[in-house]
């Protein structure tokens, strides 16, 4: 869902990303759909091997069988998440990069959320990524010159009401990311993705589309909601040696929000 701006969503040509994760194998949570789908399609695009992991197994993805990998975990169980990693470094020979971009919503105001809900949100969305980013830790290192890259949100940078519980989960992989990048440098780089509202499934279950286009999107300089695709493409420029000298940032794609 885009309106009529000056300011389009970009859609790279194949040309344009061809070979730009060229030898770089990337394991990508969350990649059933959404953000993380985007991600993990045009990774492959670039030239990437990449692992899908989901909670369920994501649908096969695009071109030859061996360049990809779906394999299915719950990032909150520890040994789930072992064995996923396992299984893509198994395949690639290695990993060299990783992308979380799994989580979960959750709109309930601070005192009406129960703690299980409270509790559910940080063990996906905190938690997990940290599952993730550790049992991938050994691979990534081996590899030298690797990438992490943690989607957080622009609520974890200006929250909003209605937003306690997922506010407090980003703003965490803000700062986890931040310890990490200084721990685990100068192997692996890690950087953080705070995007704003984007058309998924996600925000879709919770607007209906008349009030993205006439709630939601006005909260943006650009005056849209966000693609998945212009998400992936901050993760391509993180995951890749373009980036060569970045670790530690935190990269709001927000259309402006964070600052309009």
């Amino acid at each position: 869902m885009t309106s009529n701006t000056s300011h389009p969503p970009f859609h790279p040509a194949d040309a344009q990303l061809s070979g730009r994760l060229a030898g770089r194998r990337v394991l990508v949570t969350g990649a059933a759909s959404g953000i993380g789908r985007a991600i993990a399609e045009l990774f492959l695009r670039a030239g990437a091997q990449v692992a899908a992991l989901d909670l369920r197994r994501p649908a096969d993805l695009p071109g030859e069988a061996s360049r990809w990998l779906a394999c299915e975990a719950d990032i909150t169980d520890p040994q789930a998440v072992e064995r996923a990693v396992q299984q893509a470094a198994d395949k690639f020979g290695g990993l060299d990069g990783l992308v979380n971009a799994a989580g979960i919503a959750n709109t309930d105001w601070a005192d009406a959320v129960s703690l299980q809900d409270w509790k559910r949100v940080i063990d996906v969305n905190l938690t997990g990524t940290f599952n993730v980013c550790r049992a991938a830790l050994p691979a990534l290192r081996a590899a030298g010159a690797a990438t992490i890259v943690n989607l957080s949100s622009g609520q974890g940078l200006q929250p909003f009401k209605q937003r306690s519980a997922y506010a407090a989960s980003k703003a965490g992989v803000i700062a986890f990311s931040k310890s990490i990048a200084m721990e685990w440098a100068p192997l692996v780089r890690v950087n953080t993705i705070c995007p704003g509202a984007v058309d998924t499934p996600m925000v879709r279950g919770g607007y209906s589309a008349d009030a993205l286009r006439a709630q939601v999107g006005p909260r943006y300089a650009l005056e849209r909601i966000g693609e998945p695709q212009e998400i992936a493409m901050a993760a391509l420029y993180l995951s890749s040696a373009e980036s060569s000298f970045v670790t530690g940032i935190v990269l709001a794609v927000d259309g402006g929000r964070s600052y309009h």
